[in-house]
Protein backbone atom coordinates (compact mmCIF):
# COMPACT_ATOMS: atom_id res chain seq x y z
CA UNK A 1 0.00 0.00 0.00
CA UNK A 2 1.21 3.41 -0.70
CA UNK A 3 0.22 6.97 0.45
CA UNK A 4 -0.26 9.64 -2.29
CA UNK A 5 1.85 12.83 -1.38
CA UNK A 6 1.13 16.04 -2.71
CA UNK A 7 2.89 19.19 -2.29
CA UNK A 8 2.40 22.66 -3.60
CA UNK A 9 2.87 26.39 -3.36
CA UNK A 10 0.98 29.48 -4.50
CA UNK A 11 3.06 29.02 -7.75
CA UNK A 12 3.46 25.12 -8.70
CA UNK A 13 2.93 21.82 -7.85
CA UNK A 14 6.19 20.69 -6.40
CA UNK A 15 5.54 16.75 -5.75
CA UNK A 16 2.85 14.46 -6.83
CA UNK A 17 3.96 10.39 -6.11
CA UNK A 18 2.98 7.90 -4.11
CA UNK A 19 5.64 7.07 -1.24
CA UNK A 20 5.64 4.74 2.38
CA UNK A 21 5.62 7.60 4.72
CA UNK A 22 5.78 11.93 5.46
CA UNK A 23 7.26 13.49 8.36
CA UNK A 24 6.08 16.55 8.55
CA UNK A 25 7.03 19.96 10.28
CA UNK A 26 3.55 20.58 12.25
CA UNK A 27 3.21 23.56 14.66
CA UNK A 28 2.68 21.18 17.52
CA UNK A 29 5.17 18.85 16.51
CA UNK A 30 6.48 16.87 13.55
CA UNK A 31 3.72 13.95 12.69
CA UNK A 32 4.31 10.65 10.73
CA UNK A 33 1.69 10.19 7.76
CA UNK A 34 1.09 6.26 6.38
CA UNK A 35 -1.73 4.84 4.33
CA UNK A 36 -4.99 5.33 5.91
CA UNK A 37 -4.12 7.75 8.78
CA UNK A 38 -7.54 9.89 9.94
CA UNK A 39 -8.32 12.84 8.06
CA UNK A 40 -6.64 15.85 9.91
CA UNK A 41 -5.82 19.50 9.21
CA UNK A 42 -2.91 20.86 10.67
CA UNK A 43 -0.46 24.33 10.05
CA UNK A 44 3.03 23.48 9.23
CA UNK A 45 6.53 25.72 10.76
CA UNK A 46 9.21 26.16 8.88
CA UNK A 47 11.78 22.65 8.64
CA UNK A 48 12.37 19.63 7.00
CA UNK A 49 9.32 17.78 5.16
CA UNK A 50 11.15 14.27 5.22
CA UNK A 51 9.63 11.57 2.50
CA UNK A 52 10.15 7.62 2.82
CA UNK A 53 9.99 6.24 -0.53
CA UNK A 54 9.79 2.66 0.73
CA UNK A 55 9.76 1.13 3.96
CA UNK A 56 13.50 0.56 4.92
CA UNK A 57 14.73 3.83 2.41
CA UNK A 58 16.32 6.51 3.89
CA UNK A 59 14.50 10.02 4.36
CA UNK A 60 14.58 12.88 1.42
CA UNK A 61 14.05 16.02 2.61
CA UNK A 62 12.66 19.04 1.18
CA UNK A 63 12.75 22.73 3.17
CA UNK A 64 9.55 24.41 3.73
CA UNK A 65 8.50 27.88 5.31
CA UNK A 66 4.83 28.19 6.10
CA UNK A 67 1.79 26.88 4.96
CA UNK A 68 -0.64 23.93 6.09
CA UNK A 69 -0.86 20.35 5.61
CA UNK A 70 -4.25 17.99 5.02
CA UNK A 71 -4.80 14.96 5.30
CA UNK A 72 -8.28 13.02 3.90
CA UNK A 73 -9.37 10.34 1.31
CA UNK A 74 -6.94 11.09 -1.37
CA UNK A 75 -3.70 11.07 0.63
CA UNK A 76 -1.55 14.07 2.38
CA UNK A 77 -1.49 17.37 0.55
CA UNK A 78 1.38 20.47 2.04
CA UNK A 79 0.53 23.73 0.70
CA UNK A 80 3.71 25.11 1.41
CA UNK A 81 4.27 28.85 1.27
CA UNK A 82 7.88 28.47 0.12
CA UNK A 83 10.24 25.33 -0.57
CA UNK A 84 13.52 25.78 -1.07
CA UNK A 85 15.29 24.96 -4.06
Amino acid sequence: MALHFELVTPERQVRSEDVHMVVVPGTEGEFGVLEGHAPVMSTIRDGEVQVYKTESAEPETIEVRGGFAEVGENGLTVLAEHVEG
